[in-house]
C-alpha cells in the first residue's frame, strides 16, 4: 500500500466525511440512566475491547443470563468472571492500562449499547456476591467506572442481516472449527472427531464454572 495514500492526521480524516449530526454528539451520557440500566439488564452478551501499555489491542466476548452484568450505580458496574481459556489477555491489559470499552448487545435488536470507562479486577467478597450466577461465586470480578455511555446506530446489524436467519451465509464450503484448531495449534493427525469430543466435553463440564485455577481446564478452549 503506498504511503501517499494513508489517512495520518485529523484534519485529512475530517476532509474525507460530513462533520457528526448532533444527535449522534448529544446522546453521549456520563452516567447509566434508566434506559442504560433496562438495555444492561436484557443483555446475555457483551464485548469487551481493552488494550495494553504498547497499544496492543484484544476483544473478548462475555455471555451469560440477561442481566449477568450488574449494575451497582449511576457510574458503576461488573461481572464475574467464568471460566475461559485461562489465557488472560482482557485482564492482562488492565493490570497496565484501565480503558475499557464494552459493547451490549440484545438478540434481535439491532442497536447497541456502548459504555467506555476505567477497569479494575477485585476480589472484594461482597463484588463477588452481587456477581454470583445461580450458585457460581466468581474468583474475580471486573468492576468498571463509566465515563460515557450511549446507544450505537443500527446501521452494521442491518447491513449484516445478522438477526434474519435466511440471510446467514453457507457455511458448507469451510473448514469445521475442530479442523482450523489441528491446523492452527499443528496437532498433526489428530482427528477433528476427537477434537470436536473434547470440545464438548470441556464446554458441558466447565460452562458454569467460575474462571480460575481448575486444574481439569481442557487445552483446547
Amino acid at each position: 500500500m503506498s504511503s501517499s495514500h494513508t489517512v495520518a492526521s485529523v484534519g485529512q480524516l475530517q476532509a474525507l466525511y460530513r462533520p457528526a449530526g448532533r444527535g449522534a454528539l448529544d446522546k453521549v451520557i456520563d452516567r447509566l440512566d434508566v434506559h442504560c440500566r433496562d438495555f444492561i439488564a436484557h443483555s446475555p452478551f457483551v464485548i469487551v475491547s481493552t488494550a495494553d501499555d504498547r497499544g496492543r489491542c484484544d476483544a473478548s466476548p462475555k455471555g451469560g443470563p440477561p442481566g449477568f452484568v450488574q449494575v451497582l450505580g449511576d457510574t458503576q458496574l461488573a461481572w464475574g468472571d467464568l471460566a475461559g481459556n485461562n489465557r488472560l489477555d482482557s485482564m492482562r491489559n488492565l493490570l497496565t492500562n484501565a480503558g475499557v470499552a464494552l459493547l451490549f448487545v440484545i438478540p434481535g435488536l439491532d442497536e447497541t449499547l456502548r459504555v467506555n470507562g476505567e477497569a479494575v479486577i477485585s476480589t472484594d467478597p461482597s463484588l463477588l456476591e452481587r456477581c454470583t450466577i445461580d450458585t457460581t461465586v466468581p474468583r474475580v470480578a471486573i468492576s468498571v467506572t463509566v465515563r460515557e455511555a450511549y446507544i450505537h446506530c443500527a446501521k452494521a446489524f442491518r447491513r449484516s442481516d445478522l438477526w434474519h436467519h435466511e440471510a446467514w451465509p453457507d457455511r458448507s464450503d469451510m473448514a469445521t472449527i475442530p479442523c482450523m484448531l489441528r491446523d492452527h495449534a499443528e496437532l498433526g493427525d489428530l482427528e477433528p472427531a476427537v477434537i470436536e469430543e473434547a470440545l464438548e466435553t470441556d464446554y458441558e463440564r466447565s460452562l458454569w464454572q467460575a474462571g480460575g485455577n481448575d486444574k481439569e481446564s481442557g487445552e483446547l478452549r
